[in-house]
């Protein structure tokens, strides 16, 4: 019997995709370049339906007509190696699938060179780490919809269920899949480091031990703030070292890694024209956290606000410091969804905004309550322009700005840095001044490189001789 399925890559996440598909009623090939990951793979299994193959000839010949291959490598050369050695042994109308972080624009140009040939191509985001890859994943397939509806069974069989419905959607043509899933790990960068800022103040300026923001953490997970990161961060803070008995969050050294996705979605923004303030700050706060010698050493030169930090009511700040939290994630997911939507205009993808948010419910990093209201907020206004002018996000950051306003204030006034609490409101001040200080800006331009000007007045551009 031939099989139904190839995946090629076991590593961990191709590992667990495979035991998904296999757990799922699908026969499934098996592929590695290396000879030991297959062998170590195969002695786990324990009675699925899987087939190794150590000739990617013999791997792509066991697969039934059309053929689907599920490739889950390191993005970046490493793809484009496996589709060289894969091409001259698949036919006409057969697929390849690309589960990795592959950046959209090399999933756009690998998807114009294997339509050429005839060969399908799924850019296909993948969105819940190696627990989600084994029980289901969130699912953001791009690439032509006819060729999505040829993996589309295998897809949504695999992915995550939420009130019965998959967590996977077509995303779009082209790169639209690995697009939706890179803006995703943007808005995950920024709403980590908002999560890490109120730990910060509930830590640094109400004192509380450790146990007792586990608490809180535990407290805002049962309402409006429910999310998997607010879940695993309460899990994480109750978590002792073995070796000390200490809480193990005391003893991890404060360098934070990056694998280029949130830097992708910065660049992007940047390059079109969108307002990612927050995820960019999320950004170069990892960056920043990198040069841990530097700041160790500017520890003992450098000196913050001097003046004696006031006693806060605990009761009052802790719901203070939940409010600018959620309106922090509020602002984050508002420019997320903000990029997708100018960049689905730019591009021409038309992007289902509803179906996004429908299936990061579930499987995904940033799986929250509050998505269902985002999910409704375009269906009611397809055009929506912004989260935060839609009435339900409205009324909350209209009641929640004074949370955030206290603070960030009292971060300031503290001397704590809290790059995403601050830059969440600022994109929140920002984005309700009808009229801004860019006037300045233009008359400056003007002035030094006639650049010209509109004005409020009269239609047409203009340019003054300033200092004549």
């Amino acid at each position: 019997m031939l099989n139904t399925i190839g995946v090629i890559g076991l590593g961990v996440m191709g590992s667990n995709i495979a035991l998904n598909m296999a757990n799922k009623g699908e026969q499934v090939a098996v592929y590695n370049y290396t000879r030991d990951l297959t062998d170590q793979f195969m002695e786990k299994l324990d009675g699925q339906s899987i087939t190794p193959y150590y000739e990617i000839q013999d791997f792509v010949q066991s697969l039934e007509s059309p053929r689907k291959v599920f490739v889950m490598v390191t993005a970046g050369k490493a793809i484009d190696s496996v589709i060289a050695a894969l091409v001259p042994f698949l036919a006409e109308g057969d697929v390849i699938m690309d589960g990795g972080n592959s950046h959209y624009e090399d999933t756009e140009r690998r998807y114009d060179e294997l339509k050429s040939k005839g060969i399908g191509y799924l850019g296909i985001g993948i969105s819940g780490g190696e627990v989600g890859a084994l029980t289901g994943p969130s699912i953001m397939p791009g690439g032509d919809k006819d060729i999505y509806e040829k993996a589309a069974p295998i897809l949504t069989k695999i992915a995550a269920y939420v009130d019965n419905d998959p967590c996977c959607a077509y995303m779009g043509p082209k790169g639209a899949g690995h697009f939706v899933k890179m803006v995703h790990n943007g808005i995950e960068y920024a709403d980590m480091q908002l999560i890490a800022e109120a730990y910060t103040f509930l830590r640094e300026r109400l004192h509380l031990s450790v146990d007792e923001i586990a608490d809180i953490f535990e407290t805002w997970n049962q309402g409006e703030l429910k999310s998997y990161l607010i879940e695993i961060t309460a899990e994480i803070l109750r978590k002792k070292d073995e070796i000390t008995g200490l809480p193990l969050i005391d003893v991890i050294l404060d360098k934070a890694g990056q694998k280029g996705t949130g830097r992708w979605t910065s660049i992007q923004a940047i390059d079109n024209g969108v307002p990612a303030s927050i995820i960019t700050e999320s950004l170069f706060a990892r960056y920043i956290s990198a040069i841990k010698e530097e700041r160790v050493n500017a520890e003992n030169i450098l000196t913050g606000p001097k003046n004696v930090q006031q006693k806060l009511d605990k009761n009052e700040w802790i719901d203070s410091i939940r409010q600018a939290l959620y309106m922090g994630k509020v602002c984050a997911y508002a420019q997320g969804f903000t990029q997708y939507k100018m960049t689905s205009e730019l591009y021409g993808w038309d992007l289902p905004l509803k179906d996004i948010a429908l299936i990061f419910r579930g499987g995904c990093i940033i799986r929250a309550e509050f998505l269902n209201v985002i999910s409704d907020a375009y269906q009611d206004q397809a055009d929506l322009a912004n989260l935060l002018i839609s009435p339900y996000f409205a009324e909350k950051v209209q009641d929640y700005q004074i949370g955030l306003r206290k603070v960030v204030c009292e971060g300031i006034n503290s001397g704590i840095s809290f790059p995403c609490l601050s830059a969440s409101l600022s994109y929140y001040d920002s984005y309700r001044t009808g009229t801004s200080n860019a006037n300045l800006l233009q008359a400056q331009r003007d002035y030094f490189g006639a650049h010209t000007y509109e004005r409020r007045d009269l239609a047409g551009t203009y340019h003054t001789n300033w200092n004549g």
